[in-house]
């Protein structure tokens, strides 16, 4: 192996962005506004991919005959929000096999320490982590290996993926380093900021909005009607304090300050427009005008979703050719990477 190098040489190739969603249940609210409708965005600006990892899928139990089938819905979801094929590459992951070939590479790079440090282990594994597998321990190398495959420069995650990006960052500059490659991975930087970044709970807003809540009325699906959301949205827990007129009163009142972040979000305002706007009213007053604004942004959602999901045929095709974009352009990157480590090729 070639001699660990110090020099640190910056990443010269374009700017790319990689994100991907697990296929493990309807998508809600929280996905669309801390991930979907940014993807939307920045397909405009960024040559994008966006993937379904059903890779990271199966290191939790899950059902084997409707791992297809809740592939096809998050594509589906991709495509309602407005991701356009033709201006962003969507995929399943399972179907590039460069992710699983550099996750190897990278197994080998990475170091245990760093792993035993990652926070959602310990929360997935729980009190008994020796029965859980390796796949649960291992998965963040293999995000590493989802973004690094395709140089990506910049990821949209949450808070609770930034450890995660942090890793990627120190298996590449490990990689770059340890191999004398000085500069062949980037350093792939967090995009966390925006509205939306985290939508809590509709009954806890200590606890992000999750699809694996028990209880439906902690979140918005966008699988839901109108009559439903505005359910939700009346029964969601408040206190009994009117509106304040600053975000700073909003401190320490966790319900109240994620309603006026989803309104804030879905309109594409600050917060304190908000407040501007309902200081002093109750929630009789705000709720009602938080669910116009809800169903008014996710119905035509809800709409072209249903519509994919009538069409299997051609959420499949948009997975076949974007599989096919997607290895088009890690292939190339994990076939350099072997030469680097020294692998025997012919001639």
């Amino acid at each position: 192996m070639t001699a660990m190098t110090d020099e640190i040489v910056q990443y010269s190739g374009p700017e790319r962005v990689f994100s991907g969603v697990q296929p493990t249940g309807n998508l809600h609210l929280g996905n669309y506004l801390g991930a979907l409708k940014k993807f939307v965005t920045l397909q405009d600006s960024h040559d994008c991919l966006f993937c379904v990892v059903d890779l990271h899928a199966i290191t939790m139990p899950y059902d084997a005959g409707q791992m297809k089938n809740n592939t096809r819905q998050i594509a589906a979801a991709f495509l309602a929000a407005g991701l356009k094929p033709d201006r962003a590459v969507i995929f399943a992951q399972s179907s590039v096999s460069a992710h699983t070939e550099l996750c190897w590479y990278f197994n080998c790079v990475a170091r245990m320490g760093w792993l035993e440090r990652m926070t959602q282990f310990k929360d997935k594994a729980g009190k008994d982590k020796e029965r859980a597998s390796v796949g649960i321990f291992d998965y963040p190398v293999l995000q590493a290996a989802d973004i690094l495959a395709y140089k990506a420069t910049h990821v949209p995650v949450g808070e609770d993926q930034k450890q995660h990006l942090e890793l990627s960052r120190d298996i590449a500059d490990r990689f770059n380093r340890e191999f004398n490659a000085p500069g062949f991975f980037p350093l792939p930087e967090p995009l966390i900021k925006g509205p939306g970044a985290r939508i809590m709970s509709l009954k806890d807003g200590s606890k992000k909005m999750s699809k694996s809540d028990p209880s439906d009325l902690s979140r918005i699906n966008l699988t839901d009607d109108a009559d439903t959301m505005a359910r939700k949205i009346k029964k969601a827990k408040t206190d009994p304090e009117p509106l304040p007129a600053s975000m700073d009163e909003l401190s320490e009142r966790p319900e109240a300050r994620n309603l006026v972040g989803i309104y804030a979000a879905l309109k594409g305002c600050e917060d304190q427009a908000v407040l501007d706007e309902f200081s002093g009213q109750g929630f009789g007053a705000f709720k009602p005008a938080l669910a116009e604004v809800v169903i008014e942004s996710l119905a035509p959602v809800t709409k072209q979703y249903n519509e994919w999901l009538a069409e299997p045929d051609a959420i499949d095709e948009v997975l076949a050719k974007g599989g096919e974009q997607a290895a088009a352009i890690a292939n190339p990157v994990v076939a350099e990477v072997r030469d680097i480590i020294g692998f025997w090729r012919k001639g």
